[in-house]
């Protein structure tokens, strides 16, 4: 087994990539940098905490800097704490005596920072605007900006409920009791409950929408305000009480991004070989964690020891499978790769609040496997996809990062597979390219 090598100067470049094709079943140790939705959410408490703190192997990529741009134009101080660690420095974070106005922030495509910095900004004195990248203006804020106004934040949308919009920011955020739409995204959840406890009378928030999508991204934000010593009541389902108080300026190593880890265990059961994915956590309310199980279900022998994941292609191949993943609608791309190779057809349900992401990502990867020859359609709620033989062609990103990973996933069996910009995996893995390459060994059939 192989262990991979990985430099910050390897970053994935922009541009048309040819996907490496896999001629061996692989057999590799891999590690990923820190988990963006842990990065991006310790990075808001550490900027509302009662004092300095540092946030060890933090996750370092678009999402990450926008974060880090957005809190430094509202004030906070934020110093890089070199380490030696090949997937970037250490972030020393100190919080300011009150957030700074007169300031604008552009989110780029990071959901996370266009709802989680939207409450800091009512905190702030004086006014500040807030975009995004053209290609993420579509992205579903319409609920948030109602919740924010029903808490005392002064939003001017210009009646679009839309990005971008101006917080006129008072200093302060009264709080109280709200109620929110949150089938878009648990986002709209998480953006709130981060920043309640400097509300002045804290927050009670109930969820009123039909369905909530990715209730572990809420318990990681529940579980981090737990560290910081801020107790969150779940009196009921769907519903959240947050105390007004002090939260706690601690150090915070960051967890591996498991998703991130996603498409190289997939690439152990379709080159029908094994991956290590090293830090793989005891506990941990990421979405990622559940691969344990769904790839297990999808055929693959998984096995632990130490801090250390381990995927193998089992004997029967790939299973098609039928799976609810509301939970972690963050998998599906990466299933749905695995799913082209299955022995039978695959259902993903539970996912239909992906197509609010970066790109719709159901029509996206139901439109890129159909250009080489697969079979898949769209369902209300979800994806079906029936395996059939597939040939080479252009595979889009669409801006998205994991369409791109689940193309270069599909590659590894097809040949002539192109990514039409592969450089968009930098949103959350700049290194995903030399990391694939790595993966395959000095030999492989190595992209663009």
């Amino acid at each position: 087994m192989t262990p991979l090598g990985y430099s910050p100067s390897a970053a994935t470049p922009r541009g048309a990539w040819d996907a490496p094709v896999a001629d061996h079943p692989v057999d590799a140790t891999v590690t990923v940098p820190g988990s963006k939705s842990l990065t991006n959410r310790e990075l808001v408490l550490a900027a509302i905490a009662d004092g300095p703190g540092t946030l060890h192997a933090p996750l370092h990529s678009d999402d990450s800097a926008r974060m880090i741009d957005a809190l430094r134009a509202l004030g906070v101080g934020i110093e890089e704490v070199d380490t030696g660690s090949p997937f970037g420095p250490d972030l020393l974070v100190t919080p300011p005596a009150t957030f700074r106005g007169d300031s604008e922030i552009d989110c780029g495509q990071a959901g996370t920072v266009m709802r989680f910095v939207a409450p800091l900004a009512g905190l702030a004195r004086g006014d500040v605007h807030v975009t995004a990248h053209e290609s993420a203006l579509h992205r579903p804020m319409g609920a948030m900006i109602h919740a924010l106004r029903d808490v005392g934040v002064d939003i001017d949308d210009g009646g679009h409920w839309a990005l971008p919009f101006s917080v006129r920011g008072h200093g302060h955020v009264r709080g109280g009791e709200v109620e929110i739409d949150a089938s878009q995204s648990s986002q709209f959840v998480s953006g709130l409950l981060l920043a309640a406890a400097r509300f002045d009378v804290g927050l009670h928030l109930r969820h009123v929408g039909s369905r909530l999508p990715s209730v572990p991204h809420i318990d990681m934000t529940v579980e981090s305000l737990a560290h910081r010593a801020v107790h969150v009541e779940r009196p009921a389902p769907g519903e959240w009480i947050v105390p007004a108080g002090p939260v706690r300026a601690k150090d915070v190593h960051i967890e591996p991004d498991l998703s991130n880890a996603s498409p190289f265990l997939a690439a152990a059961m379709v080159t029908g070989g094994s991956v290590t994915m090293s830090g793989w956590p005891l506990h941990s309310t990421q979405p990622g964690a559940l691969l344990v199980d769904i790839l297990a279900e999808m055929g693959a022998r998984v096995s632990r020891r130490g801090g250390a994941l381990t995927v193998a292609a089992g004997d029967d191949g790939i299973l098609g499978v039928d799976l609810d993943l509301s939970a972690a609608g963050e998998l599906a791309p990466t299933l749905f790769g695995l799913a082209a190779f299955a022995d039978g057809p695959t259902t993903l349900h539970g996912i239909g609040h992906i197509r609010g992401h970066e790109t719709d990502r159901i029509a996206a990867l139901v439109g890129n496997l159909r250009s080489l020859g697969g079979e898949a359609h769209e369902l209300e709620d979800g994806i079906r996809i029936v395996p059939q033989p597939l040939h080479g062609g252009e595979w889009k990103a669409h801006h998205d990062h994991r369409l791109a990973t689940t193309g270069a996933l599909i590659g590894l069996r097809v040949p002539g597979v192109q990514i039409d910009d592969i450089g968009t995996t930098a949103k959350t893995l700049p290194q995903f390219a030399g990391l694939w390459r790595a993966m395959l060994g000095p030999d492989a059939d190595a992209g663009n």
